[in-house]
């Protein structure tokens, strides 16, 4: 059984509704996915989903990009952590790609008020990181981001950023893109990550995998980053799968 450990299909993209992405989540042998939140006003989407199938967990955060809307304040996050079938906080980090990093401190303080919830409420923190990893990493270190663990989701930096997250005790999981042709530095960062702290995820509806690239990612779809990872590590994709899942269990405290 693989388990898709970031994925939002609350996303208008799966208008098709949930049960068709069950089914062909059963056909590829992926038994669960966790849904992550991006803001609250579509948080309810997210818990619905949970609470509706037995196989779907939640998250609850505010996603660096998300500019408008409610900000959320630590004991607010912490209430929400407390919601039957959520399972982590985030995500959440930063993201500079579309802004000058002197425009975005409210993104900063976002994060830290992410962190401090998560220690708090005792859930991993899924954390995004695009264009910022220095930053990302010394707020992590500053706000004691290894007391509450979790995971660099959709990883794209090289081997010592990974080495650092690593450190602080997080996990590292791999998206679709670890298997385009021209990512070889991420391929050589998926050969070299501890097969205990190893996750896989689709982070649909986007990066679909190799068959795949190009089209609405959906969680099906994650056997293929691990068929993958199993191929650069030259390893069984059982032992890819028994390893990726039960660390996905761990890590959230999730019930199979």
């Amino acid at each position: 059984m693989f388990v898709d450990s970031h994925c939002h299909i609350d996303f208008p993209d799966f208008q098709e509704g949930v049960e068709p992405l069950l089914a062909r989540m059963s056909e590829a042998g992926v038994g669960h996915a966790l849904c992550v939140a991006v803001n609250l006003e579509n948080l309810p989407r997210v818990l619905d989903l949970a609470r509706a199938h037995a196989n779907l967990f939640a998250s609850v955060g505010v996603h660096p990009d998300h500019d408008e809307g409610r900000e959320p304040g630590v004991d607010e996050l912490v209430e929400l952590a407390g919601l039957p079938k959520v399972v982590a906080i985030g995500e959440t980090g930063l993201d500079y790609y579309r802004m000058r990093r002197e425009d975005v401190d409210w993104q900063r303080q976002r994060f830290r008020v992410h962190i401090r919830a998560a220690r708090r409420a005792g859930k991993p923190l899924i954390i995004h990181t695009r264009n910022a990893a220095a930053d990302t990493l010394a707020i992590m270190q500053e706000e004691g981001a290894d007391l509450a663990g979790g995971v660099m989701h959709c990883f794209t930096e090289s081997w010592e950023v990974a080495q650092a997250a690593l450190d602080m005790g997080f996990h590292i999981s791999f998206s679709g893109i670890v298997s385009f042709k021209n990512a070889l530095e991420l391929k050589e960062v998926a050969r070299r990550v501890p097969l205990e702290r190893l996750l896989i995820e689709t982070d649909a509806p986007y990066l679909a995998p190799v068959p795949h690239r190009g089209r609405r990612n959906e969680p099906a779809y994650v056997r293929h980053v691990a068929e993958e990872i199993s191929r650069l590590r030259d390893m069984p994709l059982a032992e890819v799968e028994a390893a990726t899942t039960a660390n996905f269990f761990r890590l959230f405290q999730a019930a199979a």
